[in-house]
């Protein structure tokens, strides 16, 4: 009778486990446990600050400063937090803020006698300078949007009404 010869495969294992990393909340609790013990250390006569330094031969070093050795606090650092900064009497005047596409659109067909297509439109803002054209190859199709969009969410009393396809006037001109 033969005998069977069985194998077992066996596997590597890694060389050295990686330690798991700390997850979100234990993150949380420790830098929490971190600040308590800080302001308890403050409190006390012990010390202002402890921490962990990295020598110049890579060893770690927990530190404490005692009160007496501790830097005096900044100017900057004496304020409350919550407190406003004087403004600066000669700060620069504020820009005009840039007239969107759509108000501009809105004051151009405001003026219009007959309903216009979005390029149309996009055009006479361009001509009368109320707009300038940014990056965008397409902003009369941005305009089109817009202009449907408005009116879909405000009704009646949006600026614009779709007269014909692709024809828009003004939303008061009824």
């Amino acid at each position: 009778m033969a005998t069977k010869k069985t194998s077992r495969k066996t596997t590597k294992k890694a060389p050295g486990k990686k330690a798991p990393r700390m997850s979100a909340s234990a993150a949380r609790a420790e830098g929490a446990a971190k600040q308590k013990r800080m302001r308890e250390a403050a409190k006390s006569d012990e010390a202002v600050h402890v921490g962990t330094v990295v020598r110049g031969d890579g060893k770690r070093v927990r530190v404490t400063v005692p009160k007496d050795d501790a830097p005096a606090p900044k100017a900057s650092e004496k304020k409350a937090r919550g407190a406003k900064r004087p403004k600066a009497k000669d700060a620069k005047p504020t820009p005009r803020k840039r007239v969107s596409l759509l108000d501009a659109a809105a004051t151009v067909l405001a003026d219009a006698k007959a309903p216009m297509q979005a390029k149309a439109i996009v055009e006479a803002v361009v001509e009368r300078g109320l707009w300038t054209p940014g990056a965008g190859k397409t902003p009369h199709a941005t305009l089109y949007a817009a202009m449907t969009r408005e009116i879909a969410d405000k009704g009646a009393a949006s600026r614009f009404r779709k007269v014909d396809r692709g024809q828009f006037a003004s939303g008061d001109a009824r």
